[in-house]
């Protein structure tokens, strides 16, 4: 189903808002999108809301089971402020949100939906769920010009290692229990890379309730 844009869902399209959990893929590029759908489809979510540009095409099959919401990903703070606008539409539904070529991968998930991952964890009195978003690429950059494979796929098997959160309230002393994680291709390029950018951390699958707020640099209120 289409809309005309994020407005134009959380107005007419609250009927995916119902039940969890539901899914939020935003497209920044044209790179891996239909697998990426098919994967989370796969993994049992009940709603996969796209948010991407208009000139993304995709088979008439993927169209017809999700939401189709035309928007700017490229835009500063885009995916917070919809993040924040489905919280305030979902409040108490388990929500899931990621990029394009990202794939959710959780204990037994070749066998288990992710719904009876999260029912486990509500049971455990636990809303939130912290993930780490770790590169793959390919081997072979003549054969995969834009370095992604599914079929080859590699990873950096050392390089990662965390850091304490400092409390910018507490004299930046380290704050109890949070820790910043970094690795892959963030750290081996991360001259490159804006510091803000580099963590690989992130709690991507979360508990809506009123009052929280995804901020940009992926941690919440």
């Amino acid at each position: 189903m289409r809309y005309n844009d994020l407005n134009h869902f959380l107005k007419k399209g609250r009927d995916a808002l119902r039940k969890g959990p539901v899914a939020m893929i935003f497209v920044e590029d044209f790179v891996e999108v239909d697998t990426t759908i098919r994967h989370h489809q796969f993994a049992g979510f009940r709603e996969i809301l796209v948010l991407a540009p208009d000139e993304l095409h995709l088979p008439d099959d993927l169209e017809k089971g999700i939401r189709r919401i035309p928007y700017d990903t490229a835009a500063d703070g885009a995916t917070a402020r919809a993040v924040n606008a489905v919280i305030e539409a979902a409040p108490g539904l388990w929500l899931y949100y990621c990029y394009n070529a990202e794939y959710l991968f959780y204990p037994f998930c070749e066998t288990r939906k992710v719904g009876e991952m999260l029912a486990f964890h509500t049971d455990e009195r636990r809303d939130a769920m912290l993930t780490y978003v770790i590169d793959l690429y390919a081997d072979d950059i003549d054969a995969h010009p834009d370095a992604v494979s599914l079929d080859d796929a590699h990873l950096d098997r050392s390089g990662y290692y965390a850091l304490s959160r400092p409390d910018p309230a507490n004299h930046n002393h380290p704050r109890d229990r949070q820790l910043n994680f970094f690795g892959g291709l963030r750290w081996r390029f991360e001259e490159h890379i804006p510091p803000a950018r580099r963590r690989i951390d992130r709690i991507a699958l979360f508990r809506a309730k009123p009052g929280l707020r995804l901020r940009d640099d992926h941690t919440f209120s």
